[in-house]
């Protein structure tokens, strides 16, 4: 993650900072803790569901493959982490109230999240899997025709999860509880964040059931499907300058192989984790159109 994080926000960041140094009559700061627009002074209120390898708790730190990296990020900025356990599906509503600063949990990019939040650049990248029994193969969107299929609430591929035809879409509040009726047989086929899959069946191995990449090329019918997106954190609309700051240290990481570090120590120090794919879904979207997927440098093993 490598550019200036000036370079990288969106038009829209840059003209709302820029008033804002007008209305106040000095230069913004964004990495300064003093002009980061967090909902208590010092603090970063942090939503995240407990969710590992992505997310948890331990000893008052945010631990796991987005926990450490985050609670480096706000340490980095001056600031204390303030833990807020929550739900996956109450995450995305509270950063838009300002009830949290900030949210993490293996989530995904898409263009209709930007519309409700603000989306950090990638700390790394992912790709839908089908959780299944190990007596199936499922790969293909179409090999889910006629299936029962299941997810988490608030998840971004539930509308084109709805689309496979004639298949029945189950909901879950919980990625436990869906883990626990595919075993039992009552689903055939789960989208699930594919880091909790690996590292679940890793802690698991008797469990009776393996998660195979979709391997359709892509089509826009089913983008979230078929293509590899970004994992990102998200923030209020109302903290540009937050979201500035937030970059910059994402693009440290990038550079100096943290977020891979972090990675390895949770089972997922593959490079493939950290290889954007060919397509670029964010570039003129909510990123300049020459922005570039920030990816690790060669030094990094």
């Amino acid at each position: 993650m490598r550019v200036s994080f000036k370079d990288k926000v969106t038009g829209r960041v840059v003209a709302v900072v820029a008033a804002m140094a007008l209305l106040t009559g000095f230069q913004t700061a964004p990495g300064e803790a003093s002009e980061l627009e967090t909902i208590e002074s010092g603090k970063m209120i942090v939503a995240f569901n407990g969710d590992m390898p992505g997310t948890g708790l331990e000893n008052g730190r945010l631990i796991g493959l987005d926990g450490e990296l985050m609670q480096s990020i706000v340490e980095g900025l001056g600031l204390e982490v303030e833990p807020a356990l929550m739900e996956w599906a109450a995450e995305i509503a509270s950063v838009k109230a300002r009830r949290v600063d900030i949210m993490h949990g293996m989530m995904g990019w898409n263009d209709q999240r930007i519309k409700v939040i603000n989306i950090s650049d990638p700390i790394y990248y992912g790709k839908a899997n089908i959780t299944q029994k190990k007596s199936t193969n499922y790969n293909k969107v179409s090999d889910l025709e006629g299936k029962t299929v299941a997810t988490i609430q608030g998840f971004g591929w539930i509308d084109q999860l709805k689309l496979i035809p004639n298949s029945e879409l189950k909901l879950y509040d919980t990625s436990d509880a869906a883990v626990r009726d595919l075993l039992a047989g009552r689903i055939d086929a789960l989208f699930a964040d594919p880091p909790l899959i690996q590292f679940a069946i890793s802690k698991n191995p008797d469990w009776d059931i393996h998660a195979l990449s979709i391997v359709d090329e892509f089509d826009p019918k089913y983008s979230l499907l078929t293509a590899k997106w970004n994992m990102v954190f998200g923030l209020s609309k109302e903290a540009p300058n937050l979201l500035v700051a937030v970059n910059e240290k994402i693009a440290e990481a990038w550079a100096s192989c943290r977020n891979l570090e972090i990675a390895k120590k949770y089972g997922l120090g593959e490079k493939s984790w950290f290889d954007p794919g060919p397509l670029n879904l964010r570039a003129g979207i909510d990123r300049p159109k020459d922005w570039k997927q920030p990816t690790l440098p060669a030094s990094c093993n």
